[in-house]
């Protein structure tokens, strides 16, 4: 299978990433600067001070979502921070395949939290070992437009690392600096599917990096974390 590795709307109460004082690429840059235990602290204050996120404002009426998690791994390389990412396998039944995204999914029964859910996904994704795993902090849960309440997890990996991926869920493991993602020249959002569809909701798009296409929950999630993390 493909197996490849790129190494080259409510805010927090920081400062918003788009803001002029954060200086689009540099701010990105800055982040390079924190440790581990500065982003946790960053985490912790932003997922106890905002409530939980919805993908589109249509789901205010919806109840009982189901429960799932996915991983934010995160590691340093060259001095930088990179963020891991996988591409989907592509199967016909399912609605998400084929595209970029975090580690995770559902909750099970056995799982104790949604930390055990994130863990246990990227385990059998992408052979992530949670023992791996520096724990940082979580995010603010997303209800999504498929009637999912997903809480991110973030993690601090070790690398380099061999990872294992299956290619029965994915097709690819690659990395993007956090530093690019934290451009807003990078991003966009647009309205999905488009302005006349039902389902119709404005959807973060990132622009094409080492060939793959960062957006939609993921995307989103994405930009949760950066704005979480604030002005460094």
């Amino acid at each position: 299978m493909p197996y490849d590795l790129a190494s080259p709307g409510y805010r927090c109460s920081y400062v918003a990433l788009d803001s002029p004082i954060m200086g689009r690429m540099d701010a990105g840059s800055a982040f390079n600067l924190l440790d581990g235990g500065a982003i946790s602290d960053r985490l912790t204050f932003g997922h106890a001070s905002r409530p939980v996120g919805r993908e589109s404002s249509a789901l205010s009426g919806r109840k009982d979502p189901r429960r799932a998690a996915v991983l934010l791994p995160m590691f340093r390389h060259l001095d930088a921070w990179h963020l891991l990412f996988i591409r989907r396998a592509e199967h016909d039944a399912d609605r998400h395949s084929g595209q970029v995204a975090f580690p995770g999914g559902r909750q099970e029964p056995g799982d104790a939290d949604s930390t055990a859910t994130a863990l246990r996904e990227a385990q059998e994704e992408i052979g992530l070992n949670p023992a791996q795993v520096a724990l940082l902090g979580e995010l603010r849960p997303l209800h999504t437009f498929s009637n999912y309440l997903v809480t991110p997890v973030v993690g601090e990996i070790p690398w380099p690392l061999d990872l294992m991926p299956d290619p029965v869920e994915v097709a690819r493991v690659f990395s993007i600096p956090v530093a690019w993602l934290a451009d807003p020249d990078n991003r966009r959002v647009r309205t999905w599917p488009s302005p006349d569809h039902p389902e119709a909701r404005e959807v973060v798009f990132f622009d094409e990096f080492d060939r793959e296409f960062l957006w939609g929950v993921s995307a989103l999630i994405t930009v949760d974390f950066l704005a979480c993390l604030g002005r460094p």
